[in-house]
């Protein structure tokens, strides 16, 4: 279906740590208990570790990692939860962990607030707000370097349904673990690229690190349950990323941060680096096949981002 533009072979994810399509819905939702005043608090724990991973078919690449996976683990809570995050640098260099998102200045994760040195750690701590889709990646620098070579993640906060009475069945269809939620077919993707020569160009292109990983082993879509993607752009080296979906549209939600639409019914969407959002569909109308999606730069698509949604 794809001809001659894509990698030719298999890469070995047991060896890698990691297996993209798991990543898709490996949520982490912490070690989950109640603090005193009733709030709920979640704990992480998160390793930077020096990893070389493979990234296509016989391609190594000497990354960062927390965890030991790049992107990092899909961290997931409910707004309101109080998140602890304990950060260990077994790595090589300073790194830290910052997230996009509402918390003290002294739990920014950037050099002189939270930058963790090798072997040394820190605890952040702070609320889930607001909810939507975002993420947290090393703020140390060089910011390009440390974000380059895969140090980012996902960060999902799910609305509280009982906060948003206007918009309550919206809200509740996102919350993990709801019976509103079960309905929809819920996958994280974290658009990246990797330069393996280190001139500041990208060679490789992905979502969730491998390329073409998703043509290989197309995504299973079943047409009786809306879709719906956290999409998140880390690329560096590159102005933008996008996603295109073929003989499809979809709705968008920019940041997550909303429960209407603030896009209706496109098929493309450019993010630049940092930017997110929700895109929901279906496919219940269509006959069953492979239908693809990539990123409309073809350069992206011919070096590893493009992918196929198998619906049946």
């Amino acid at each position: 279906m794809t001809g001659n533009m894509i990698t030719q072979g298999e890469v070995d994810h047991a060896r890698n740590g990691f297996d993209p399509t798991a990543m898709l819905t490996d949520w982490d939702t912490g070690r989950v208990s109640r603090l005193a005043n009733g709030q709920r608090l979640r704990e992480y724990t998160i390793t930077a570790i020096d990893k070389e991973i493979e990234i296509a078919p016989g391609l190594f690449f000497p990354a960062w990692t927390y965890n030991g996976r790049v992107p990092g683990p899909s961290l997931r809570a409910t707004e309101g939860d109080r998140i602890r995050i304990r950060f260990v640098n077994a790595g090589s260099h300073v790194h830290t962990l910052h997230f996009h998102g509402i918390h003290s200045a002294r739990m920014d994760g950037v050099p002189g607030a939270g930058e963790v040195a090798p072997g040394e750690a820190f605890t952040y701590e702070f609320d889930a707000e607001p909810f939507g889709c975002h993420l947290y990646h090393c703020h140390s620098l060089p910011l390009k370097r440390h974000i380059h070579k895969g140090l980012y993640g996902a960060f999902i906060v799910d609305p509280d349904p009982q906060r948003h009475p206007e918009h309550e069945p919206a809200a509740r269809s996102r919350l993990l673990g709801s019976e509103a939620n079960a309905r929809w077919q819920e996958f994280v993707m974290v658009m990246n690229g990797f330069d393996t020569n280190f001139d500041e160009e990208n060679e490789i292109y992905a979502v969730n690190s491998v390329a073409h990983a998703y043509v290989n082993r197309p995504i299973r879509l079943e047409r009786a349950r809306p879709a719906r993607i956290y999409l998140i752009n880390v690329t560096e080296f590159d102005p933008v990323n996008s996603l295109h979906l073929h003989a499809n549209f979809f709705d968008y939600y920019d940041h997550g941060t909303t429960l209407t639409p603030t896009l209706r019914t496109v098929d493309t969407v450019m993010q630049c680096q940092a930017q997110r959002g929700i895109l929901e569909f279906s496919f219940a109308d269509h006959e069953p096949g492979q239908y693809m999606f990539h990123a409309h730069q073809s350069e992206f698509v011919e070096l590893g981002w493009m992918s196929l949604f198998e619906v049946v």
